[in-house]
Parts: structure tokens; C-alpha cells; sequence
């Protein structure tokens, strides 16, 4: 169940905060329709990734990384992603939130210290987030959500399109390393690729290098973020 209203919960968005980007001005609006429709009170405070410091942290009760990669800090950014998914807080990345979520997996639960993003490190042997083979940069596409996911549960539904605005997704040649374990497949596009992540055992991490987000600015509230918003009350 909700909090009742006069329990508030703050959220950190983590991310260089840029009102050019679209999923910027999307993001507030999202999270106020989730806000109303469940009838919980929540704040939010944008942390650019140069300011992610872990006693910061500590004060939410969740953390979406939103799009605007490459980050002013990577490792700003790769910080608040352990935070969530080692003490259990409530985490959405989208889009480079996405990349992001991969790549502080790869390099911290899976310990591949050399794990790269090809856009900041092109010439990286272990480019685990890499140039997808058809940019995706404002495109609108359907997503193939799993079977029993959190992500399906969210939307009620086996389908759903959604919007893009990214070059860079996660490279196949390291998909089964990365996901044979708790980290799952949530989505993959119609033509098999990974669209979206989610850890098992964790009590809501979920990632997507779509961003549904951009649902708001037409005043559709996003499943997913619904579902964020919820497990942060929880």
C-alpha cells in the first residue's frame, strides 16, 4: 500500500539536469502523475553525477539515473547505481541510466574492472555498452516485455512502444555473461535485442534504454514509473 499523503518520500534523480532534453522535461511531469494517481506526497532532487556523494544518498528512498549521457561523471553516476543495488533501494535507469546500470554491474558484481562505455571509451577491449547497429535516436519502437517480469506486471501487457533518443545499447557479445544470473532480461525489441534489464531479489530495479517517461508530456502517466513510485512508498 501507499504512505498516506502526509508521508512524503524524496527521490533522487541522478543526472546533469538540462532542460534542452526532452526526457528532462518529462521526468517531473511523470512523477507528478504518479504522485496524484497513488496519492502519495513526493519530493525530488536532481544530484548532477560531479555531487553523487554516498552520505547523500542515503537521504532517499529511491534513485532514478535519467538520459543525458556521457555524464559530466561516470563514476558519479556508477556510485548512486551501487548504492541502490546494494542496499536494496528502489532504482529506474532509463536510457543512459540503462547503459549505466550494465556497466556498474559488469564492473562491480561481475568484476570486470575493464568494462567500458564505447562512447567515452571507443578504443576500451571490453566495450560491454556499444554503438547499436540502428540508431534509435527519436524513434518509437515495440518492446517485448518477459514473460512474469516486474516490467510486464507493470504495464499489464505483453507489448508496449516506446520512445528513444540513444546510439549506444548493451553489446551482445557479453548479453549471456551479463544476464545468465539475478540480472534478467525484462524486454528485447522485435528483432531479439535487449531493451530492458531487471535484478531479481532486489525489491525494485529496473532499467530501460527506452524512455517511457516521455508518456507525461502527452499526459499519459507511465506504467513503469507508477510502478517505481510505488515500490518507493513501500
Amino acid at each position: 500500500m501507499a504512505r498516506p499523503r502526509t508521508s512524503r518520500i524524496r527521490l533522487a534523480l541522478i543526472g546533469d539536469q538540462d532542460l534542452s532534453i526532452t526526457a528532462h522535461q518529462a521526468i517531473p511531469e511523470a512523477l507528478s502523475l504518479a504522485a496524484s494517481l497513488l496519492d502519495i506526497g513526493l519530493d525530488h532532487a536532481w544530484l548532477a553525477t560531479d555531487r553523487v556523494e554516498a552520505n547523500a544518498l542515503a537521504r532517499f528512498d529511491g534513485i532514478w539515473c535519467v538520459p543525458g549521457s556521457p555524464y559530466r561523471d561516470t563514476e558519479g553516476a556508477l556510485r548512486a547505481i551501487e548504492h541502490a543495488r546494494g542496499h536494496g533501494v528502489p532504482f529506474l535507469g532509463t536510457c543512459g541510466g540503462f547503459q549505466h546500470a550494465l556497466l556498474e554491474y559488469a564492473r562491480n558484481v561481475l568484476g570486470w574492472a575493464d568494462a567500458e562505455h564505447g562512447e567515452t571509451a571507443p578504443d576500451a577491449g571490453r566495450q560491454v555498452i556499444a554503438p547499436l547497429a540502428c540508431s534509435l535516436v527519436e524513434a518509437i519502437d515495440a518492446v517485448h516485455l518477459a514473460a512474469g517480469s516486474r516490467i510486464a506486471r507493470a504495464y499489464g501487457a505483453p507489448l508496449a512502444f516506446e520512445g528513444y533518443r540513444c546510439r549506444y545499447g548493451l553489446n551482445p557479445q557479453f548479453e549471456a555473461a551479463l544476464l545468465g544470473g539475478p540480472l534478467r532480461v525484462g524486454a528485447r525489441d522485435a528483432s531479439g535485442e535487449v531493451r530492458a534489464v531487471e535484478l531479481e531479489g532486489h525489491p525494485f530495479f529496473v532499467a530501460t534504454l527506452f524512455q517511457p517517461e516521455r508518456a507525461a508530456l502527452a499526459g499519459r502517466l507511465p506504467p513503469l514509473v507508477a510502478a517505481f513510485v510505488q515500490a518507493c512508498a513501500q
